[in-house]
């Protein structure tokens, strides 16, 4: 069979894109299919605060256009949203109108996430070892990323965007000098609140993806290619402010033109604060990552601990107990793999039951008493990048189910899932309640274990360092929830490390 379509759809400030992907054999992508609609999803939003009406039904034709597209090549989508969405009230309201209209599963992504795909998108295939240092320039947003290969070591996202500067400043007019001066002052303001003020030792260019710098770096160079210089940079913002809306509009596309000048402020005041020698283009960005990464995602044979490292780092900034976590994390997935005839769940929530693992007990930082609804809220509201909203939701979830009440569909936590995740939650919940007991004293007294499969009873083969009076006692009473789950009996064997 060939291999699947493959499609990325990103809802932007300025437009909507479209991009239809097949994986070649050598694991290129070779694109099938592009759409962009500049139809502005983000107008009015940062002054207003919300989406209006007509922009949303804009956005709801493009996006049922687009998914009939997708439906016709029977492709695996991924659809994000960035600032725009990000930052609009009525955004739940939107996703759920696109989801009931169009059929899609609108991801509103974080700024971090936003960064790690764009980075994806731009540095995939890149030498291991290679440092790059990345600028994309959104409507809403501009995102920084410093990475060697393809993965991002640190990710930034600033509140800086042209159309968002356009609409503070009103800049699709001639601009005077006063308020280029204004600018200027609000994006260096910007820039030292959000980026650090030691950063490592840079690449001395900067990468630039995205329309905006695309359009800014060849008026810089008069389209003769190459890099534009930081002088160069300058050169063009005060050219461009001091030039009339008219002439402008003849240089770019209308809708470029109008926020051209905001994109200029922007990239020139980022290239001085990261003092970069110069800005070069490249033609990839936000979609492609989504693309890669859904390429990733149907590759099982690679072994990615990024989601892992960065559970970790979370539970490290709640002091948690790592060595509890780890150990819990590693039974957890002997049992997902020892029981994958039984629970048939995907292997792509094997790294989902991994990070509730890692990060079950987070909420202790907040207090013990409850500490399992603290562990939800605390994920819930986490930024951990590579994750959608709904991945992390259902991660919530299951971490929550850790103790205490069990993940009963008729129980309140419970509420807002669809029966499929319903189950998913019930059965890895299942899996966590039960390695949780296996370390109930927090010593790791579980060398390793084996599980057996009879025609009704499943049974565990502890091999034990130590005595393992506490964790038995704890396990059996994840018997019956278990048996209720999985309809089959559960039975321990217990072999000391001596024999």
């Amino acid at each position: 069979t060939p291999p699947p379509v493959l499609a990325a759809i990103d809802v932007g400030t300025n437009a909507v894109r479209l991009e239809l992907a097949r994986p070649d054999a050598d694991g290129s992508l070779e694109t099938l299919h592009q759409e962009r609609d500049p139809i502005r999803p983000g107008e009015g939003v940062f002054a207003t605060g919300e989406m209006s009406p007509e922009t949303a039904e804009r956005l709801l034709s493009t996006l049922r256009r687009y998914a009939a597209l997708c439906r016709r090549h029977k492709a695996q989508v991924r659809a994000v949203a960035t600032s725009a969405l990000r930052e609009a009230r009525n955004r739940q309201d939107i996703v759920r109108r696109v989801h009931e209209e169009a059929g899609l599963d609108l991801e509103v992504v974080s700024g971090k996430e936003e960064a790690r795909l764009i980075c994806l998108g731009v540095l995939h295939r890149k030498p291991a070892n290679a440092r790059s240092l990345l600028v994309d320039i959104g409507g809403g947003s501009t995102e920084v990323a410093i990475a060697t290969g393809e993965k991002p070591d640190d990710l930034w996202s600033l509140a800086l965007g042209s159309v968002r500067l356009t609409e503070v400043f009103d800049t699709s007019r001639t601009v005077t000098p006063k308020q280029l001066r204004l600018m200027r002052g609000f994006v260096n303001e910007v820039l030292h609140k959000t980026l650090p003020e030691e950063l490592p030792t840079l690449p001395r260019v900067a990468l630039g993806s995205s329309g905006t710098i695309q359009a800014v770096v060849g008026f810089a160079v008069n389209d003769n290619g190459g890099n534009a210089t930081v002088r160069q940079l300058t050169q063009s913002v005060e050219t461009l402010a001091s030039m009339p809306p008219e002439r402008r509009r003849k240089r770019f596309d209308p809708r470029r033109a109008d926020i051209i000048v905001s994109g200029a402020v922007i990239l020139e005041g980022v290239a001085k604060h990261l003092g970069v020698d110069s800005v070069s283009v490249v033609n990839r960005g936000l979609r492609d990552g989504l693309l890669v990464d859904l390429l990733y995602r149907q590759d099982e044979s690679r072994d990615d601990h990024s989601l892992a490292d960065a559970a970790l780092a979370i539970g490290q900034r709640f002091f948690f107990d790592e060595k509890h976590a780890r150990q819990v994390a590693r039974m957890s997935l002997a049992l997902f793999d020892g029981l994958a005839a039984l629970h048939q769940l995907p292997l792509s929530v094997r790294p989902h039951l991994e990070v509730a693992a890692l990060l079950h007990d987070i909420g202790t930082a907040v207090s013990y008493e409850r500490h399992h609804r603290h562990t939800y809220y605390l994920i819930h509201n986490a930024d951990i990048p590579g994750l959608a909203d709904r991945e992390r939701e259902i991660i919530a979830r299951v971490a929550r189910y850790h103790r205490r009440s069990q993940p009963e569909l008729s129980h309140s936590g419970m509420a807002g899932l669809t029966p499929s995740e319903a189950r998913r939650v019930r059965k890895l919940a299942t899996l966590l309640r039960l390695a949780n007991a296996l370390d109930h004293s927090h010593h790791q007294p579980i060398r390793d274990f084996k599980v057996t499969h009879g025609r009704d009873i499943v049974t565990l083969h502890l091999h034990a360092k130590q005595p393992l009076d506490l964790e038995l006692w704890n396990a059996e009473h994840e018997v019956a929830p278990f048996r209720k789950v999985f309809g089959k009996r559960l039975a321990f064997q217990v072999h000391s490390a001596g024999r």
